[in-house]
């Protein structure tokens, strides 16, 4: 045999045995579950829109009427979270009695005494306790609840600019 021909033969062999031996393997593998986990917890956040009553006149208008207004507490929680919105009694609170109401404007050392319900008819009153705040389920979407405020009549005090702040609170 030529020398040529045994090469061309041993590389031909050669090539049979490995394209054989490729074309031929099986390959192996293995398998196991991936898992995938997430956990979702209760959640709110909480916005508001402030109670401006407008002018009190403790002469004439709101001499036997009260001045009434309207704000808003908006939260919006996790989907079924359980939460209870409370309104704090102000940065003038000063305790409450029946003579003495505990949430009052003030314009230096001057107050003006007013309320926060929960419902339209202002029978309700909006507190900073479990037992006397506003409940909520969460939905996932902003859910606003008014707040309904009150200046009782009569009150007669100097002339000037009057003001509050409350805290108000999601607990879930």
């Amino acid at each position: 045999m030529s020398q040529l021909k045994l090469v061309s033969t041993v590389l031909s062999a050669a090539m049979v045995s490995f394209f054989a031996s490729h074309a031929l393997a099986v390959p192996s593998s293995a398998s196991t579950n991936l898992g995938v986990t997430a956990s979702v917890s209760d959640n709110c956040i909480i916005s508001t829109a402030d109670v401006a009553f407008g002018a009190y006149d403790p002469i004439v208008a709101n001499a036997a009427a009260a001045l009434n207004g309207t704000g808003t507490v908006t939260v919006t929680c996790t989907t079924d979270a359980s939460a209870v919105l409370t309104l704090g009694l102000g940065a003038n609170d000063n305790g409450g009695t029946a003579a003495d109401p505990a949430r009052r404007l003030n314009s230096g050392t001057n107050f003006l005494s007013y309320t926060l319900f929960s419902d339209a008819g202002r029978t309700t009153e909006w507190g900073n306790t479990a037992g006397t705040g506003k409940d909520d389920t969460g939905t996932g979407v902003a859910s606003a609840h008014t707040v309904y405020g009150s200046i009782d009549p009569a009150q007669n005090v100097p002339q000037g600019s009057y003001s509050d702040t409350v805290l108000a609170t999601v607990t879930f």
